[in-house]
Parts: C-alpha cells; sequence; structure tokens
C-alpha cells in the first residue's frame, strides 16, 4: 500500500500564507515527479506545480512568483509554500506523486485526499 497525506491547509485572508505538506508512504520503490493540484467549486481539477526528482520545476502562470514547490528526496515528502494568496486560490488542494512500489516496474500516479485552502477578501 501507497499513502500520501497531505496537511497544512486552512483559512487566511488575502494576503496571507500558507504551507502544504505532503508525505508518501508504504512500500515505495521510487519517486519521479510530484506536485500539487487544485479543484475549485464548479470546476475541473488543474495543475498547480509540479517538481521532478531533480529538482526541475513548473508552474501555472496564475501561481508563477507567489507560489515555491520543494520536495526532501530523503523523506519522500512534498511541499508548497504559498504567499500573496488571493481569494480565487481558495480550492481543495491535491498531492500527487508519480511512483513505482518496491519490487514492480510499473509507474502510476497515485493522489492524496485532499486539503481546503480559503483565502477571504
Amino acid at each position: 500500500q501507497v499513502q500520501l497525506v497531505e496537511s497544512g491547509g486552512g483559512l487566511v485572508q488575502a494576503g496571507g500564507s500558507l504551507r502544504l505538506s505532503c508525505a508518501a508512504s508504504g512500500s515505495i520503490g521510487a519517486i519521479n515527479a510530484m506536485g500539487w493540484y487544485r479543484q475549485a467549486p464548479g470546476k475541473q481539477r488543474e495543475l498547480v506545480t509540479t517538481i521532478s526528482n531533480g529538482g526541475n520545476t513548473n508552474y501555472a502562470d496564475s501561481v508563477k512568483g507567489r507560489f515555491t514547490i520543494s520536495r526532501d528526496n530523503a523523506k519522500n515528502t512534498v511541499y508548497l509554500q504559498m504567499n500573496s494568496l488571493k481569494p480565487e486560490d481558495t480550492a481543495v488542494y491535491y498531492c500527487n506523486a508519480n511512483l513505482r512500489r518496491s519490487g514492480t516496474y510499473r509507474w502510476r500516479d497515485y493522489w492524496g485526499q485532499g486539503t481546503q485552502v480559503t483565502v477571504s477578501s
């Protein structure tokens, strides 16, 4: 079994900051890219940011310059530092990891359960 557990969501005023964490645990052989997605009410899930196992990052235009993704490979953990938050950042944020389970050769995507981020105006 593999689990991704997120933490750090909550309610914050516009202009404030939050830090999300996501730890992968279980029978993990190797992790490739990790990332964060979000889904606002009535909208499709969208990419926020990704980071490769080598540290290369990719951001949605809407969060560039405000959000920073990082990861600790030794802890199988990815972080999302969110600054200058806006009401339109309000969504459920999901952690994603492309990984291979121990003893297998198949790579697949795993998802966390989601954490709510609410930004008030």
